[in-house]
């Protein structure tokens, strides 16, 4: 039998290194991190073939005593803590004191280091295989070399990829770095070419320059709940791409991956999204150190918050509202189109002045007002029934009369600009093939969609219903149910009971379902029933139940719209303009796409060529 005997000293720094240097991109991270908790403010980084063999980071912070410089370099040596307090109210990005040790076990590592006060810089270095301490030039600051990254560890460094794949891979670290940090001054250097440099800014237009979006169409949150302050930049929903590369969290200035944020940000955006497209995004929580744990993680790549129920709701909160009023208030009657050429890059927008989520709850029906009788949404007993054909205009089967159109323009002509205030979707003028309406404003023409638009009209109407409603089952469902299920069943009633369910415990191992919301009545039990006791327990509400129920009501709404080539009135068209002005989101479909287009009539004259 083999003897249990200690590991050598240097074995141990390696095995410890496997945790925290992955791949150059880790070095990267470190080194930025310490050079933030240093109170540097110009921080440059540079590298050679994509920090495989080089990584040289330069600050000007405060500098590293020499005294200290010796344990600097040892594992679990650091001046960020000093008591088991200390570690559970971290404050500072680095603070387990292995960095530098375990990149020091894996390459050749320099670090010239001088403080404000010293009269000469020293340097530390492991070039020789031991560490040797002496005098160096150099301003205040600290400048870390490390070469030659797992140079010693052949089966390590045969893992690495291409210098490209690690250069983006270094970038991606200096960039997340760097959006958490506007106040300071970043220079990224490859190979003694400049590919990054960012100037001392605005957070907002820090945000914009590295996500790549326009600063004037950022929807800004900046919102506080007790303890959290949620801090965020987000990108329209119609400007998404299919990329999913941009998505930023931070909590406490530190980047982290969590899943948590990460299907809260699902949900902020659920009915906003075309298809598969992603938005970009940066999301910084400031919590209170002591509600949350940051030494779950090697890297400290993830976090564990111990309220984690009420940071996911503030955040959805705080991010929806954010969306919502930039959605709603963009200062514009709607987008322009620039020239006939650039057709396929129109611009959406949203409605100026329009007061956000009110449409839903409004009393006034502008568009049952001109349709028949039975053109309406019919209500079950339980409030929830809907009828396939209701919402769908009876409209004549005539074309449109010179005399509507010439009734139409006339509309729009006296209303003028006060009117304009008020409808900025303006008049209807026409119906194009059955699909588009025409109508006029004052700036020129807006081309709408009628059953993009009108989807978005009774989907969100049929939203603003009570979701409640329970259909009992004719026999109770009894499953098994793990102690979880169990406490989270009988502690959640008052929430399930809202939701639409009945569920109660019928021994130790298992539970009977007794009713489900009528919405959701021919789903899957077992799993929805699952599904929702686990979001129950980790959220303390279900926004799995949402997205099934909204999934359906999407369906619901897109069969009960107005359907291609059902012929308006011009005051049913106008009649649906207005509804679109006090509907949330009415901008897009529940599927993402856009409803409406503004063309002007500076574009318009350029179609023409007129004043040419």
């Amino acid at each position: 039998m083999a003897r249990i005997a200690l590991l050598p000293e240097n074995l141990v720094s390696q095995i410890a290194a496997g945790e925290v240097v992955e791949r150059p991109a880790s070095v990267v991270k470190e080194l930025l991190e310490n050079a933030l908790d240093a109170k540097a403010d110009q921080i440059e980084l540079s590298l050679e073939e994509g920090g495989i063999r080089a990584i040289r980071v330069r600050d000007n912070g405060q500098g590293i005593e020499a005294d200290d410089l010796m344990l600097a370099v040892q594992q679990h040596a650091t001046s960020k803590i000093r008591s088991l307090d200390d570690l559970l109210n971290v404050r500072s990005h680095g603070f387990r004191g292995e960095a530098l040790a375990s990149v020091g076990s894996v390459a050749e590592l320099s670090i010239t280091s001088r403080t404000q006060q010293a009269h000469h810089a020293s340097v530390i270095s492991n070039r020789s295989g031991q560490w040797q301490l002496g005098p160096a030039a150099g301003g205040p600051g600290t400048s870390v070399e490390v070469l030659g990254l797992f140079h010693s560890i052949p089966a390590r460094r045969r893992f690495l990829k291409t210098a490209a794949t690690e250069l983006s891979h270094c970038r991606e670290a200096f960039q997340r770095a760097a959006l958490a940090h506007p106040q300071v001054r970043w220079q990224l250097r490859h190979n003694d070419k400049i590919l990054l440099s960012l100037p001392e800014q605005d957070h907002a237009a820090r945000v914009a320059r590295l996500l790549d979006l326009n600063v004037a169409t950022l929807a800004v949150c900046h919102q506080s709940h007790g303890p959290m302050t949620i801090h965020a930049f987000l990108q329209r929903p119609t400007e998404a791409s299919h990329a999913a590369d941009r998505q930023y969290f931070y909590v406490n200035g530190r980047p982290v991956r969590d899943r948590m944020l990460a299907h809260a940000m699902r949900s902020v955006y659920a009915d906003l999204l075309h298809s598969d497209r992603q938005p970009r995004f940066a999301v910084f929580i400031q919590i209170e150190s002591d509600r949350v744990d940051v030494n779950v993680h090697p890297a400290k790549a993830e976090v564990r918050f111990r309220e984690s129920q009420a940071v996911y709701q503030a955040v959805v909160q705080a991010c929806r509202q954010s969306l919502a009023t930039a959605l709603g208030h963009r200062g514009e009657a709607g987008p322009s189109a620039s020239s006939p050429s650039e057709s396929s890059a129109l611009s959406f927008g949203s409605f100026s002045g329009l007061s956000s989520g009110s449409a839903a709850r409004q009393g006034a029906d502008s568009l049952t007002a001109v349709m028949p009788r039975q053109s309406s949404l019919g209500l079950g007993s339980s409030g929830l029934g809907f009828s396939p054909s209701a919402w769908q205009v009876n409209a004549p089967s005539t074309h449109l009369s010179v005399t509507d159109l010439d009734t139409a323009a006339q509309m729009a002509s006296q209303a003028g600009a006060p009117a304009d205030a008020d409808h900025p979707l303006g008049f209807a003028l026409a119906q194009l093939h059955g699909i588009f309406i025409l109508a006029q404003n004052a700036k020129g023409l807006v081309l709408v969609d009628m059953h993009a638009a009108h989807e978005r009209i009774v989907y969100e109407r049929l939203k603003a219903m009570p979701s409640g409603s329970m259909q009992q089952l004719l026999e109770p469902i009894a499953l098994q149910a793990s102690p979880l299920e169990l406490e989270t069943a009988q502690t959640q009633q008052a929430l399930l009971q809202e939701l639409g369910f009945s569920i109660s415990t019928l021994s130790d191992q298992s539970m009977a379902v007794r009713g489900l919301p009528v919405l959701l009545a021919q789903a899957q039990i077992e799993p929805l029933v699952r599904q929702t006791l686990a979001e129950l327990a980790q959220h303390g509400l279900s926004s799995l139940m949402e997205e099934k129920r909204n999934a359906l009501l999407a369906t619901m709404a897109c069969h009960g719209s107005v359907r291609a080539n059902r012929r308006l009135s011009i005051p049913e068209m106008n009649a649906l303009l207005r509804d679109m002005e006090r509907t949330e989101r009415a901008d897009q479909c529940n599927h993402g796409r856009p409803t409406w287009v503004q063309l002007d009539l500076q574009t318009l004259d350029r179609f023409f060529l007129r004043g040419q």
